[in-house]
């Protein structure tokens, strides 16, 4: 076991790097730098996450955390990579004469049910160009999603689920297999139509 603050101690003093916007190049003096930052950053974070421990458990099992690593990679690499293709996406989009935009609203239930699951995934939505998180209604556990092309609402959800079966595993250590409660709108009803799709009734505002 592990003292969380020093964890998060560590965390906030790696977080300053990022701030400071360090340039390790040239070097040698470039390393130098980062050492001196990280110095100051260890000066600042470890202070501010003892001050703070009343407000997280006192420790926590290394193994357990080390074993979401491959997962938490995993994840940003799928976020970096939905960053990149949306980017293009709605640009083609905007720029295109016909502006070929169909925007919707999907409703989309969630498997996970930490908080910071949640959130993580509304913000991984938000921050992606060409989808925003409007809300989660909390009874049912369930993101509303606008989207400026809904044609294909699988299109829409896909990544969202990719990104939920890491974080099951990440922030609850669960089964990224565990069923999609109730119906899921990336994938077609009997009738031939995306069940759940809008909250609007599944009309799309383009048309």
């Amino acid at each position: 076991m592990t003292r969380r603050w020093l964890a998060n101690g560590l965390a906030l003093a790696v977080l300053w790097l990022f701030v400071r916007g360090v340039d390790p190049t040239p070097l040698p003096s470039g390393l130098v730098v980062i050492a001196e930052e990280l110095v100051i950053g260890l000066l600042v974070g470890l202070p501010t996450a003892f001050a703070l421990r009343a407000f997280y458990a006192d420790e926590f099992a290394v193994r357990p955390s080390l074993r979401v690593v491959p997962y938490a990679a995993r994840y940003i690499a799928v976020f970096v990579r939905e960053l990149l293709t949306a980017n293009v996406d709605v640009a083609y989009r905007v720029l295109a004469p016909s502006m070929p935009i169909e925007p919707d609203v999907v409703a989309v239930p969630l498997r996970v049910e930490s908080d910071a699951a949640i959130t993580t995934i509304a913000n991984s939505i938000t921050l992606t160009p060409g989808t925003l998180t409007m809300d989660h209604d909390a009874e049912t556990n369930t993101l509303y999603v606008h989207a400026i092309n809904c044609q294909d609402h699988a299109s829409v959800v896909a990544p969202i689920r990719t990104w939920e079966d890491y974080a099951l595993v990440i922030f609850e250590g669960r089964d990224p297999s565990t069923p999609v409660p109730g119906p899921d709108p990336g994938q077609p009803s009997a009738d031939g139509g995306t069940p759940g799709a809008a909250a609007n009734g599944g009309e799309s505002d383009g048309e």
